[in-house]
This record gives structure tokens, C-alpha cells and sequence, in this order.
């Protein structure tokens, strides 16, 4: 399994990937949770506003290019996150956490047996009465195959802090449906003075999740009191955000 969260793609997270209604939709379980662990925290779009609010939040993320770009982005407003390389299901960290918010990252690059060790790893990674909140994506109808795209026009170049101009296109390589499998491909682009100056492309495996299924995983993995929460149209109508504590007993 892959992600693509690494190169030119984590610079472009960085520069372009910012905010959302998302930093306030997580943000009461952070707040009343704390100490809280942004698990997938990428180049910071939710952890760096908590900690410039001064909630204490750590950071993890399989990706040390997304984490690199993150110390970068928190160094200009003087902040030293803990952050930690590390994938969901090899989690291990010697905190623990009251609330864990793992948002957009969930059945990314991995299998569905490290998914389920996933859960495990951040239950294990609570204290007794601590509550994750993790999103998914809606399960609807599988995307359609599309071809690769020709380099981008120069209308979709976007200018970075750097001086450098930067483009992103992805489209789907290949669908599992009995696996319940996406693979995307992203390809993305620098140019410098006009010039190119860096091309990538990646590839990202995304498993996608009944309602139900999760719901089983989360059980399984020892949380209790576990709800779906469809009011997270904040950021759009696709999306299903799951609530578990883990029980103090």
C-alpha cells in the first residue's frame, strides 16, 4: 500500500492546504480533552491553529516530509510542536492522550488489517474515559477510472511563499470493489522563473468503510459508547465523523 504525502505534494500541503471548518468543528474534543494528539496532523492545518491558541496538542504522521514542512510552518510563529514520524498502526508514543482527533487520514496507504491495528493502537493511546473523533468519507458510488491529464495550463499554477509556482492534478488509477479499494494517482509540478523545475507523481490507496463495518472495527478495538455523527456538513455532506471512548473500566 502507498501514500502520496511526501516530495512536492507535502510542499504544496504546506503552502495551499490551510485552515477549513474543520480546525473548529475538532476543535471542543481538543479543548476539553487535553493533553490531545492530532493523529495524520500532516503539514499542520489543524494542529498549528489549537497550538497557536495555546491548547496542548501533539502531532503524528506517517509522512517526515509532511512533518518537516509542519516545524517549518511552526517555527515562524515560534512554536516547537512534538511531532512524531510514525504510521497509525505502529503508534507509539509515551504519552497518553484524552482526546485523539484523526481527521482525513483514516484507511489511507494502509490495509484494512492495519487499519483495525490502527484503532487498537489509538485506543491503547487514551487515558481510561478518553474520546477519539475520526472522520471518513460517506460511502457512495466508486469513482470512475480516469485517464492521466496533460500538464497543467499556466492558469493553474499557483504561486508559492518561495517564489516558486506550484500544480496539483490527481485522478483514479484503479477501483477494488470486492476489496472496497481506490488507487489515485497526484501528480505535481514546480517551476522556478518560469522553468520547470520538479515533476512528481505518487500513487494513494484509500480503503473506503461502511458505516457499519467501522462502527465493528471500533468495537473490536475496545471503544465503547461509539456514535456517528452526520453533522459534519461543516465542511461538506460527504463526510462521517465517528465518536469513541474508551471505557474506564
Amino acid at each position: 500500500m502507498s501514500t502520496w504525502h511526501y516530495g512536492l505534494v507535502a510542499r504544496w500541503w504546506a503552502e495551499f492546504n490551510r485552515g477549513g471548518p474543520e480546525v473548529e468543528y475538532f476543535r471542543p474534543f481538543v479543548a476539553s480533552g487535553q493533553p490531545a494528539l492530532d493523529a495524520g496532523c500532516g503539514t499542520g492545518r489543524l494542529l498549528l491553529p489549537w497550538l497557536r491558541d495555546g491548547l496542548d496538542v501533539d502531532g503524528c504522521d506517517v509522512s517526515a516530509d509532511m512533518l518537516a514542512e509542519c516545524r517549518r510552518l511552526a517555527a515562524v510563529d515560534g512554536l516547537e510542536p512534538a511531532l512524531s514520524a510514525q504510521a497509525l498502526h505502529e503508534l507509539d508514543l509515551p504519552r497518553r492522550y484524552g482526546a485523539i482527533v484523526c481527521c482525513g487520514t483514516f484507511g489511507l496507504g494502509s490495509t484494512r488489517a492495519e487499519d483495525a491495528e490502527a484503532l487498537r493502537r489509538l485506543h491503547d493511546h487514551l487515558e481510561p474515559d478518553g474520546v477519539l473523533a475520526l472522520d471518513v468519507e460517506r460511502p457512495g458510488p466508486f469513482p470512475d477510472v480516469s485517464p492521466t491529464s496533460a500538464g497543467p495550463p499556466p492558469a493553474e499554477r499557483r504561486p508559492g511563499s518561495d517564489g516558486c509556482e506550484y500544480a496539483l492534478r490527481g485522478h483514479v488509477v484503479a477501483v477494488d470493489p470486492a476489496q472496497r479499494r481506490v488507487t489515485r494517482a497526484i501528480h505535481a509540478w514546480q517551476w522556478r522563473d518560469g522553468e520547470l523545475a520538479a515533476e512528481e507523481e505518487h500513487l494513494l490507496t484509500e480503503s473506503l468503510y461502511e458505516s457499519d463495518e467501522l462502527v465493528a472495527l471500533l468495537r473490536g478495538a475496545g471503544f465503547a459508547d461509539v456514535e456517528v455523527r452526520e453533522g459534519a456538513s461543516a465542511w461538506g455532506n460527504d463526510m462521517l465523523v465517528f465518536v469513541a471512548r474508551r471505557p474506564v473500566v
